[in-house]
């Protein structure tokens, strides 16, 4: 069935225009203020204040900026808390980020490379082949991922690896090292396609991949030192402590100090494909080849609020992904639903269920943060704190507010310690994950 706008239609769309109420005041006022100014409710300041029954004492907020490592600070912000606790660090303490980004880069071309391996095979217009080759590498990941990089390189502070121009603006290195990547990818599929090379010959093709790769990213973010000194003064009584002659791996062991297996990615995903208390995993989604393995558990949204509710009652910050741009006001630092009236200002019902969202390409995971309050009225949560990673310029100095209804839309994943668990829950996690095709809204990295 074909349908083509004719002369006709677009006359009584024209007439039908002209007829609409206050059409006149409105196109003024959205072509001279833009569609978000125009549909923004003044209302949902005063509906979002930045008061919570629950806040946790935390530091200062840090700043990303021009690059998509939101996953690596807001996994890295949740440690800084524990330790700013336990060692009374000052606000403006942080874990290097740039380390991370460095071994992540790296780690992430090999990861490419074997993926390019498994699927050298298929013909480059295959949808694997196609997605695989879009995008070999970007800056986001996910929290299993950077458990990844931490079990196999440590942390150390930011002073031992401070920002650079390059980790805070990746996207130079991100065209360089992808354009590298897919040229290094034709090389590969040559290899096993034309010249039927053993496995010898492309490890030791590969090996030169990940010689150039290393250079190239040592270049551009300084190469990681093999140990640093820790100095710092406590925030309270101003006392100088020094711990020398440190490997990251020692450092996160004695000042972080987690069990990493513990803390594991409940998702909330209800399109009809993901049954509720099952495990999930993403096909070719990953940055350590033999690294820690994406695996989700797929809970309700009463369950999965009740379980970030637990771990702040105990004074833990949750790391949170969420579709950050949906009615969200960056400047005044508010995500709720009543924040702009789209569907007012236009007259046209946009109403999606979060299924639809997801089952459509509308919505999916973008950005991870941190929540560190809620706010509790009668035990059911109306609002919650939000620790951002754009600097102290937006929101409130860096926080923001999320309305509870925002939450339930487009809220997507939560790491929790898996002591908060039922023992229901807990067999729940130990199931087998099923495994997503890389295209799923569920493999999207914030």
């Amino acid at each position: 069935m074909s349908f083509s706008i004719n002369k006709e239609d677009i006359a009584s769309f024209h007439k039908n225009y002209r007829h609409h109420p206050n059409s006149s005041v409105l196109e003024n006022t959205v072509t001279k203020n833009g569609v978000r100014n125009a549909s923004f409710n003044w209302h949902s300041i005063a509906d979002n204040t930045p008061h919570f029954s629950i806040d946790l004492k935390t530091g200062d907020v840090a700043d990303q900026k021009q690059s998509g490592r939101c996953w690596m600070f807001a996994a890295l912000n949740t440690m800084r808390h524990d330790m700013q606790q336990k060692f009374n660090l000052p606000d403006n303490f942080e874990l290097s980020q740039a380390y991370q980004f460095f071994w992540d880069k790296f780690e992430k071309s090999n990861y490419f490379y074997q993926n390019v391996i498994k699927t050298a095979k298929k013909p480059t217009d295959s949808r694997k082949v196609s997605w695989l080759m879009n995008e070999p590498q970007n800056d986001g990941g996910q929290w299993d991922m950077l458990c990844a990089l931490i079990s196999k390189y440590g942390v150390m502070p930011k002073a031992a690896m401070p920002e650079s121009f390059n980790s805070s603006n990746s996207r130079g290195i991100d065209e360089v090292l992808n354009n590298k990547l897919r040229h290094d990818a034709v090389i590969l599929r040559k290899m096993i396609n034309e010249d039927h090379a053993n496995e010898e010959a492309i490890d030791e093709t590969r090996r030169k991949m990940l010689n150039e790769n290393y250079r190239m990213l040592a270049y551009t973010f300084g190469e990681p030192v093999s140990h640093f000194d820790f100095e710092y003064r406590t925030k309270k009584d101003n006392e100088f402590h020094r711990d020398t002659n440190l490997t990251p791996q020692e450092f996160f062991k004695k000042y972080v100090g987690w069990n990493l297996d513990d803390y594991i990615s409940i998702i909330q995903a209800p399109t009809a494909d993901k049954k509720y208390h099952q495990t999930y995993t993403i096909d070719m989604l990953g940055n350590v080849v033999g690294g820690r393995e994406i695996k989700h558990l797929n809970l309700p949204m009463d369950e999965f609020k009740q379980l970030a509710i637990e771990q702040l009652k105990n004074g833990e910050s949750v790391w949170f992904g969420s579709d950050v741009i949906k009615y969200s006001e960056t400047k005044l630092g508010i995500m709720a639903l009543n924040t702009y009236d789209y569907d007012k200002l236009f007259d046209v019902d946009l109403e999606m269920t979060k299924a639809e969202a997801l089952d459509y390409g509308e919505s999916m995971m973008d950005h991870a943060m941190v929540i560190t309050g809620v706010d509790l009225v009668d035990g059911k949560p109306t609002k919650w704190k939000i620790e951002n990673s754009w600097g102290n310029k937006v929101g409130h100095k860096g926080y923001f507010v999320m309305s509870d209804d925002w939450m339930d839309k487009y809220c997507y994943q939560v790491v929790i310690n898996k002591k908060y668990l039922s023992e229901d829950l807990k067999r729940d996690y130990a199931k087998s994950p099923v495994v997503l095709k890389p295209w799923d809204p569920m493999g999207t990295l914030a």
